[in-house]
């Protein structure tokens, strides 16, 4: 398999606080990655270099080759990596189709953004709500909506940041099922999550950050065998009803 992103020792420093140091992970095409650790450990930090809201320090980050350090967000977008946010972002008076057509802006022209839009609207299982104000949507829809929003831009890699935070179990799977599908569209997933049943059961590779360095990395079976992360991170509860 090959890396389509890149990390390679990755530093961030934010007055006198190291907020990353040294992170290396590597992020196969066509795969679904995960990112735990504990609250603080650094994720959403990498995230934000990873598509180019924070500047690094040290270190580099590598899109298909190319480094992306030093290109503003919406350049990083444009060269196809996109994310999410923890807080989901959208425009609530305009409606679930709009929503989704912003992430076409400049890209295509508007019956290609609107034939787009549906069909994503589709996939992520909101079609029927495509004419409403994005506004009246549930917290799980608007995940998914977020989700769709994304995948409008034309992106590659998409990084999830907490797609799965407030959802019922109900929501929960079909978030999951949602992330594998886009694996089989032929994207290429990372996924911060804190929901530890999820991300086992929809990786194929783990990295797990604790103070903003590396911990440990491997498949979900290596990962919940593995030691370190148990003492840090997962604890023996965990091993012993999952495992």
């Amino acid at each position: 398999m090959t890396a389509i992103l890149e990390a390679r020792g990755v530093s961030l420093q934010r007055g006198g606080l190291k907020i990353l140091s040294d992170l290396h992970i590597s992020v196969e095409e066509n795969a679904v990655t995960g990112v735990i650790g504990p609250n603080g450990a650094g994720k959403t930090s990498l995230f934000n270099v990873l598509s180019g809201f924070m500047k690094l320090d040290g270190g580099d980050v590598l899109f298909e080759g190319k480094s992306l350090v030093g290109l503003r967000p919406e350049a990083v977008c444009r060269r196809g990596v996109a994310r999410t946010f923890q807080r989901v972002r959208g425009y609530p008076a305009l409606s679930v189709r709009e929503n989704v057509m912003v992430g076409t802006v400049n890209r295509l022209p508007r019956r290609e953004a609107e034939a787009l839009a549906s069909e994503l609207l589709t996939a992520v299982e909101l079609d029927a709500l495509a004419d409403q104000p994005a506004e009246i949507l549930s917290v799980g829809n608007r995940k998914r909506l977020e989700v769709a929003r994304v995948l409008a831009t034309g992106a590659k890699v998409v990084l999830l940041d907490e797609v799965m935070g407030g959802l019922v179990p109900v929501e929960v799977q079909q978030m999951m099922e949602l992330i594998v599908s886009l694996k089989q569209r032929g994207i290429t997933v990372v996924l911060i999550e804190h929901h530890m049943s999820a991300v086992m059961g929809v990786s194929d590779h783990i990295y797990v950050i604790q103070r903003g360095k590396n911990l440990a990395d491997g498949t979900p079976a290596e990962i919940a065998r593995n030691d370190a992360v148990i003492a840090a991170y997962l604890g023996k509860e965990y091993t012993d009803a999952e495992i």
